[in-house]
């Protein structure tokens, strides 16, 4: 059975020192003013001398179920056996459906891109390149105080739970990831609400196992919906045929008791396809 890579972040950990993104940016050779990680969290909290952090890098979940790989219509992004969530630009359309799946809101949209130069999705990559020669991606190996760990997803798990229940008046009784959203391959253990270093609440069933529900039904549906709106408007109409009295014949023009009134003289208003003598 193929490994499955995961993250553990430990939020009582972190200094805010940011070290990580500048290692992910170095590594993965993004453009100044780019990033694939950011800082997300309230920061700084409480009043002087009870202070605490509330810090955290946020990047990709590498969800065990991606949003963004079910919402793709070309197959740009791939969850592959190993844990990273992958994205093949080569294929991307530049809908941005991805964006709008991902319920952590990952995936950016490269706007500097033009028609020419293709779309391009930039977001976390699990470092697949240093997974490649059996290295931990930068992110890990650049921590100084092991706020980020790498390792096999089940053992992480494991670690996390051994963390809590050394020091349960330093953690919430939680690890962030184990269950939300189907699983993710960032686990998190935090000491404040989870919402307060920028996660959103998640149900344990996946957004995409909802949404395909839904698009598995909506087709068939549509079509026998259309097909009953279709009827009915026919039923009403022949039934308004039937009831509305048939119009009696007009006479030919020129026949009867009103004669066709006869051109304004000099206005050059045609009459059937010919200008009016004046």
């Amino acid at each position: 059975m193929t490994k499955q890579h995961a993250y553990l972040f430990d939020a009582t950990r972190c200094i805010d020192c940011r070290a990580c993104m500048i290692a992910c940016s170095v590594e993965n050779n993004v453009e100044m003013g780019e990033s694939y990680i950011w800082l997300s969290g309230a920061g700084v909290m409480g009043e002087y001398p009870d202070l605490k952090r509330a810090s955290m890098p946020y990047h990709c979940m590498h969800c065990l179920e991606p949003d963004c790989e079910s919402a793709c219509p070309v197959g740009a992004w791939h969850k592959r056996e190993d844990g990273p969530v992958v994205y093949d630009a080569s294929k991307c359309i530049g809908c941005r459906y991805c964006m709008n799946a991902c319920p952590f809101q990952v995936p950016h949209f490269d706007w500097n891109k033009g028609i020419i130069e293709g779309a391009f999705i930039r977001k976390c990559t699990m470092c697949t390149q240093r997974l490649e020669v059996g290295q931990v991606p930068a992110c890990v190996h650049t921590c100084p105080t092991n706020a980020l760990v790498f390792g096999e997803r089940a053992d992480l798990i494991a670690e996390a739970h051994a963390r809590i229940a050394a020091h349960p008046d330093r953690y919430i009784n939680h690890v962030y990831g184990e269950f939300e959203n189907g699983g993710t391959s960032y686990l998190i253990l935090s000491h404040v609400p989870f919402t307060e270093l920028g996660l959103p609440e998640m149900p344990e069933t996946p957004v995409n196992a909802v949404s395909e529900a839904v698009m598995e039904g909506t087709i068939p549906f549509a079509l026998a919906w259309g097909t009953v709106l279709s009827g009915v408007a026919i039923g009403i109409n022949q039934m308004n045929k039937k009831k509305t009295p048939s119009s009696p014949a007009l006479p030919p023009r020129g026949e009867g008791s009103n004669p066709p009134l006869p051109p304004v003289e000099g206005s050059g208003v045609r009459e059937n396809g010919t200008e009016a003598t004046k």
